[in-house]
Formats: structure tokens, C-alpha cells, sequence
């Protein structure tokens, strides 16, 4: 599947009644939520998407920001921001009921949606499951590029007018694998999607969800450790950004902890090793 063919095979929502939210769903059998990562989109999800189809009912969108969602220069881009989108689309979806798998940004997300499970008895949404990749969960073990700390600063809103193309090339082929580096075409791709209706202007401030990580970090952290949804993390071993110094971290803390370690794969192992994502996925949500 091209870039242009998930385009067109997707379709919009208005959140809020003036944001349209690029959205697929396809497949049949439980429902299954796909929640991408930062910088990029639900384009991550192609190379499992046919598989993923043949098993369950899949749903994935491109949050408030992202691929190709609305990007406003004046949206409050927020982790519970972007959690109030998803609640909407459950509601526009007649979804109470799902299993859920995250990739970085997208783990923070799913972290916010577990807190608000833990603390409110009546949420009307039933999380069944998590499988967690690669994402910096835990502000403690999270090492972010030289970029993402420069877009943090005062300097971010000036730097995004010299980010292209190839930043997005020389920052990815540091956090991707030795052996499953991206391909040109890979990189064009994702970066047409992250510029999208001039997506850089806004990445700046979508970054700033790493300082969110600070700021609710035991809450986020509680979350994963004290909901008794099933989870797995499947983790890129030698991703620099929370490769396995991460996973190590979330076994310490996070009781009865189930972590597959992928060892020669990086940051991105959805992308890189689909098959084996893809296998470890399956094993555990036929423990369930």
C-alpha cells in the first residue's frame, strides 16, 4: 500500500465542528485502537495493517496535529487534549470497548486514557488490553534527539523554518536500528506527512508534551502500575530514545511486568520488524 492509497482509503471526521480527523477503520472481530507516535502519523501502522484486518475490527485516526488531521496554529496541543479527541470518536464510533496498541507519543496518550480508567469507577470506556512499543513512558529513562531539546526552547518556534526533509533523515537514521535502517522512500514519506498542511509550524508546540511527562509523571506512572488491564511493552532494545535502559525501568516498577525485548531493532519496531511485532502481539492476546 502507497502513502497515497492509506490516503484514500481513509476518511474525515469534524471534531469540534471545524477540525477535520483523518480516520481508518477496516476488518472485523474486537475492536482494536492503533495510536501513533510523534512526529509522524497513523501511517506508521501500514506494514501491520493487512494482518491486523484479517483479526480484529481496527481503528486508527491522525491526532489534532498529525499526518493528515487539521493543524491549527492556535489548538491547546495537550496529551488530554488529544484524549478528548479519542473520546469523541468513541462516541461518533459506538466503541465502549477495546484493546489498545501504542507507540511513543501514543503510549503517553494511552497513559492519560488508563488514568482517567483508574480514577473514575463510572468511565464509559472499557480498556481490555495495552501492548506498549517503543515511547519515553517514564521521564526518568527518556533521552530525547538534540532536536526535539532545541524545539523546547525559546529557539523552537524559529527552528522549525529550517526543518526538512533531511533533519527528519539524519535524526531517524540515529534512532532506527543498524540493520533496519529506513529507506529514502520510507523518509519521504514520512516527512510528507509530517509537513502536511505546513505541519512544522505547529512542532514545536506538539513537543511539548515531553515537558507534560515532568509534570504528571507519577499520575501517568500510577497508571500503568496500578490498572489491572492486561499489558504488554514490545521494545526496540537499541533504540537511544528508550530502548532498553526503558524497558529495564518498566520491569523494575511495574508489577508482574511483561516485556519483549527486540534486541537488534530501534525506535521505531512497527516499522522496522512488523512480522515480529506483529507475532508478539498475537501470543499475547491469545493469553488474554
Amino acid at each position: 500500500m502507497t502513502l497515497q492509497d492509506w490516503k484514500n482509503s481513509g476518511t474525515h471526521f469534524l471534531y469540534k465542528k471545524k477540525h477535520k480527523i483523518f480516520y481508518k477503520v477496516d476488518g472485523e472481530g474486537e475492536p482494536l485502537l492503533l495510536i501513533h507516535g510523534f512526529p509522524t502519523s497513523s501511517w506508521d501502522w501500514c506494514k501491520m495493517w493487512e494482518s491486523l484486518i484479517e483479526k480484529y475490527e481496527v481503528y486508527t485516526l491522525d491526532m489534532m496535529g498529525f499526518g493528515f488531521s487539521a493543524k491549527p496554529t492556535n489548538f491547546e496541543y495537550t496529551i488530554s487534549a488529544q484524549v478528548d479527541l479519542w473520546e469523541v470518536f468513541f462516541k461518533e464510533k459506538n466503541l465502549t470497548s477495546f484493546h489498545i496498541l501504542a507507540h511513543d507519543y501514543g503510549d503517553t496518550v494511552v497513559q492519560e486514557m488508563l488514568a482517567r480508567f483508574k480514577e473514575n469507577p463510572t468511565y464509559e470506556f472499557d480498556i481490555k488490553s495495552v501492548c506498549f512499543l517503543n515511547g519515553g513512558m517514564f521521564p526518568e529513562t527518556n533521552f530525547p534527539t538534540f532536536t526535539q531539546k532545541l524545539l523546547l526552547t525559546p529557539l523552537g518556534s524559529v527552528l522549525k523554518h529550517f526543518m526538512g526533509r533531511n533533519t527528519l533523515a539524519k535524526n531517524f537514521k540515529k534512532i532506527f536500528g543498524r540493520e533496519t535502517q529506513p529507506s529514502e522512500l520510507e523518509i519521504d514519506e514520512f516527512w510528507e506527512v509530517i509537513d502536511y498542511n505546513s505541519g512544522k509550524n505547529i512542532i514545536h508546540k506538539l513537543i511539548r508534551y515531553l515537558k507534560e511527562r515532568d509534570i504528571y509523571k507519577i499520575r501517568w506512572r500510577e497508571a500503568i502500575q496500578h490498572t489491572k488491564v492486561p499489558k504488554r511493552l514490545i521494545d526496540g532494545g537499541i533504540d537511544p530514545i528508550s530502548g532498553k535502559h526503558m524497558a529495564e525501568f518498566y520491569q523494575e516498577i511495574v508489577p508482574n511486568a511483561d516485556v519483549v525485548m527486540l534486541e537488534k531493532i530501534g525506535h521505531y519496531p512497527q516499522v522496522e520488524a512488523p512480522d515480529e511485532v506483529l507475532s508478539h502481539y498475537y501470543s499475547f492476546r491469545e493469553q488474554l
